[in-house]
């Protein structure tokens, strides 16, 4: 058996219930693939991308519903290093992978307010246009459960607000194709023990700002997302539910007993009903 082949079985196998089941949960639960999609997956070179191409890829082999995938790999501005570790890595997992070249490291080292920010945007901008390039439809980004819960406490502690990290969402300025994360329900510790058990190394985030920290796992520097990392680390020292409990709370939002909220970008306040609709007050006590 080819080690990638044992990567994979491990996938369905050893960690049938961290991974592939938490896995398979997400795109069902969320309808995330229909039948004729075609999806482009799209590979930072970091463990969570290239565990999201193998899953896609063994979901394709034994799923159901008959769909199409693309491997892309948008090169930002690597260093020879770094890109040539993802192509080592790709191989290694038999991933067959479509490069194409930009130049965002560039144009963000130029910025000096939120560039962490800009280079996002212009990342999701670059894999929609080369995607639809390759007739896809949808593309599949590899962020998991760690991701949406910071999420949501960032937009909370930071932001003043309730918000999460969306399963899927229809773009906004390229017609007919859609973004969706089938890691959903998976847990960064299962990612993290699938790629130690198989001592695989994969690059982080490569930047200029970050490239100390290329082959690590912990993200590195000080950003408010490692806060947030910190502080789930620390709810889950003390309680096993906290974490599932934080993610069920944007499942579970009761808008009786929210003093406002916005939706369509249109603002709601509970007193523009408070006194036509009684029935707001009935399971209150005095």
């Amino acid at each position: 058996m080819e080690r990638y082949q044992e990567i994979e079985r491990s996938i369905v196998k050893k960690y049938r219930k961290e991974i592939w089941r938490p896995f398979v949960k997400a795109v069902q639960e969320y309808e995330l693939i229909k039948e004729g999609d075609k999806i482009a997956v799209c590979i930072s070179g970091g463990k969570d991308s290239m565990l999201l191409a193998k899953c896609m890829q063994e979901l394709q082999k034994h799923g159901k519903i008959p769909f199409e995938l693309v491997f892309l790999v948008m090169d930002p501005g690597y260093n020879e290093i770094n890109r040539q570790t993802i192509i080592n890595n790709a191989k290694l997992l038999n991933i067959p992978i479509e490069i194409f070249d930009t130049d965002i490291f560039n144009i963000v080292a130029e910025v000096d307010e939120s560039p962490c920010y800009l280079c996002a945007r212009m990342r999701r901008g670059y894999l929609y246009k080369n995607a639809k390039a390759f007739g896809c439809n949808k593309i599949a980004l590899g962020h998991h459960f760690d991701d949406v819960i910071e999420t949501i406490l960032m937009g909370m502690l930071y932001s003043g607000q309730i918000q999460t990290m969306m399963p899927k969402l229809h773009s906004t300025n390229f017609e007919g194709m859609e973004l969706i994360r089938p890691m959903y329900h998976v847990k960064e510790d299962a990612i993290l023990h699938w790629k130690q058990y198989h001592e695989l190394q994969f690059i982080q985030c490569a930047c200029r700002f970050t490239e100390n920290c290329t082959l690590c796992d912990n993200g590195g520097g000080g950003s408010k997302r490692q806060e947030m990392k910190a502080l789930i680390k620390k709810f889950r020292s003390q309680s096993k539910i906290i974490d599932s409990n934080i993610f069920k709370s944007v499942e579970n939002v009761n808008l009786d007993t929210v003093i406002a909220y916005k939706t369509k970008g249109v603002k709601h306040h509970f007193l523009d009903t408070y006194d036509r609709d009684d029935s707001l007050n009935k399971n209150e006590s005095d």
